[in-house]
């Protein structure tokens, strides 16, 4: 049975119907109200599993709005699911703030667990996951911003997980072959659909493939995390540690970044990145 006065999170298919739980089909059949991202879409899987239970509407625009009928529903006793388009709730989609404001009420929330496009990327991409990942949801739309946002990472240890769009890739994939350089990336598109393909090769390979594959549905990447293979494998001559500073500037990122980027190429210190360049610039001019 149900308890009342509880807000479950129902983890739902991210393309394949039959990845539901009975649980999940179960709760959501028994609850009072499901408040789905979009009801067209939630509508489909409630059709296939025979699910009645009324739906309202729950997305970034509304959420708020929503949250105080939702609360008073809840102190009726009433038991509410919530559910994205695809996948587990608040993962990169709304429901967190509701999520808060029904624990600060005092009332109950229980996750049903279930697909993720997240761990569906992570585990069919082979990259070690002994220390854990990270995931970042999607960057930022401007070049320049991603790049800040994907400096933040170079350093990362573990694989890194983040959503795109098609329209956004190749600028995506753009910006991360000028920070990551040639560490792999898995591009997952389609997760469990009829469709569904997986890619892995070094970033500037997959820049090139991407450029010339025009990529339609939903896609998720999985940065390899640096190690001591990516990053003998990507460690350039000191020579040409000039010449690659002005590219990295010229790609748009900023002189900070640039030096940040170089230092773990070269697996020394920005300081020691600054000395040399300013050293080369020192013995350019000279000559």
């Amino acid at each position: 049975p149900l308890s009342s006065g509880t807000l479950y999170l129902v983890s739902t298919p991210i393309g394949n119907l039959e990845d539901i739980t009975y649980r999940a089909v179960r709760i959501l059949k028994t609850v009072d109200l499901i408040a789905a991202e979009d009801t067209r879409h939630t509508t489909k899987l409630c059709n296939h599993y025979g699910i009645s239970t009324r739906r309202v509407s729950l997305h970034e625009h509304n959420e708020s709005k929503r949250i105080p009928s939702l609360l008073q529903k809840l102190a009726r006793g009433a038991a509410i699911a919530v559910v994205s388009d695809a996948g587990t709730p608040l993962v990169s989609d709304p429901g967190g703030k509701l999520t808060a404001e029904v624990l600060a009420a005092g009332y109950t929330v229980e996750a049903i667990p279930g697909p993720s496009a997240v761990l569906a990327a992570l585990t069919s991409s082979g990259f070690c996951t002994e220390k854990g990942f990270s995931f970042v949801g999607f960057p930022p739309h401007r070049s320049k911003d991603r790049k800040e946002f994907f400096l933040d990472f170079i350093e990362e240890s573990r694989p890194v997980v983040m959503f795109e769009s098609p329209h956004r890739i190749i600028g995506c994939m753009t910006d991360l072959a000028a920070v990551f350089e040639s560490r792999r990336v898995a591009i997952c598109r389609e997760l469990t659909k009829i469709h569904e393909s997986l890619v892995i090769r070094p970033i500037n390979e997959a820049l090139n493939l991407v450029s010339e594959t025009r990529l339609k549905g939903e896609i998720t990447l999985v940065i390899e995390g640096q190690s001591d293979r990516t990053v003998q494998k990507a460690r350039p001559d000191w020579t040409n540690l000039l010449e690659e500073f002005g590219q990295l500037t010229l790609s748009g990122l900023p002189r900070r970044g640039a030096i940040r980027a170089l230092a773990t190429r070269y697996r020394c210190s920005s300081r020691e990145i600054y000395r040399r360049i300013e050293a080369d610039k020192s013995e350019l001019f000279a000559d």
